[in-house]
């Protein structure tokens, strides 16, 4: 997979991979959960487990080092365990303490599992979801397999250490956790086509590296169909088909991308930013933009601002009342 592109896509549609809870179990257990969040995970750190969820036929087998990506779910029921009697029921753990309660048991459990969640902008979206289906299932013997048990073994480190700082490093982890996760995917699936797809493709890789290199570039076909060693019927053909749409589409919605991360980000004056982005004009570029997004860029620069300072007024509302907020295994 192309490292820097796909690292400049994951910057640019804000993707971060949340691991929010784990528990341990031995014997026969079952747990279930109603699902709160677009892109839910759930990682067999240890043991075996069925899963079963909307969106799917059979039940989904889940082996030691699998992970089971949910995509747009609405619940979830896990089962494992063996041994006579009926299966123990258990909570969905919340927060960063579940990980410390479960250490406490890990050399006893059969079973091992943690849980998490994709958190993405709207942006994000056109990589994920149109790429995966109601149920992604990561398997352990993917060639990427190494790497992603290695990431698993981090997190459970931190876990059972329950060093200073821990709760910071098992979030740096699930973003490398995330990354393993997809280069695994990918390895071992049949992507749609989309943006995901497109990353993957070493044919049309060093078109795309211009594409991204200069954005703000009046790129013709012929050029780019030239560095991927192909004629511009055949180059236009492809990337259609791997991409979704035609070359120069794709060009223009990655300079939305690009534009609302710096209205985001920055205070770049709106010609300004239009120039750079290859726009004649402040105009064309509003035009194009509300197009793309829905609102013009000065009123999103401001609602995204608004709403980033209500949400740290309510974060900073939550400490002061001596509440925190918590993430769940489940939503």
């Amino acid at each position: 997979m192309t490292g820097d592109l796909l690292s400049e896509v994951f910057d640019v549609v804000e993707i971060r991979g949340l691991v929010s809870g784990s528990f341990t179990a031995r014997g026969p257990w079952v747990a279930r959960s109603v699902l709160t969040v677009p892109l839910k995970f759930i990682a067999m750190a240890r043991g075996q487990a069925r899963l079963a969820a909307d969106g799917i036929g059979a039940p989904l087998d889940l082996q030691p080092g699998d992970i089971a990506i949910l995509n747009g779910g609405t619940w979830l029921e896990l089962r494992g365990g063996t041994g006579e009697g009926p299966p123990r029921e258990i909570a969905m753990p919340v927060g960063y303490s579940s990980f410390h309660d479960a250490a406490a048991d890990l050399a006893d459990a059969d079973d091992i599992v943690l849980g998490g969640h994709i958190k993405l902008n709207p942006a994000g979206e056109a990589l994920l979801l149109e790429a995966l289906p109601p149920v992604g299932h990561v398997r352990a013997s993917a060639s990427a397999a190494p790497r992603l048990c290695s990431s698993l073994d981090r997190i459970l480190d931190e876990a059972v250490g329950n060093l200073m700082g821990s709760a910071f490093a098992i979030r740096q982890h699930g973003q490398l956790l995330l990354l393993d996760m997809l280069r695994a995917y990918v390895d071992q699936a049949v992507l749609p086509p989309g943006r995901l797809r497109l990353l993957a493709d070493e044919q049309l890789r060093p078109a795309l590296e211009l594409m991204h290199a200069e954005p703000g570039r009046p790129w013709r076909l012929e050029e780019l169909a030239r560095a991927a060693s192909m004629s511009r019927t055949t180059f236009a053909a492809r990337f259609r088909l791997v991409a979704g749409v035609p070359p120069l589409t794709y060009l223009s919605r990655w300079r939305m991308l690009l534009a609302q991360r710096a209205l985001r980000e920055g205070n770049e004056r709106i010609a300004s930013l239009a120039s750079v982005l290859g726009y004649a004009s402040e105009s064309a570029f509003s035009t194009a933009f509300k197009r793309e997004v829905g609102e013009a860029p000065q009123r999103y620069r401001y609602r995204y601002r608004y709403q980033m300072r209500d949400e740290a007024e309510a974060r900073a509302g939550d400490q002061t009342s001596g509440h925190r907020p918590v993430g769940r295994l489940g939503g």
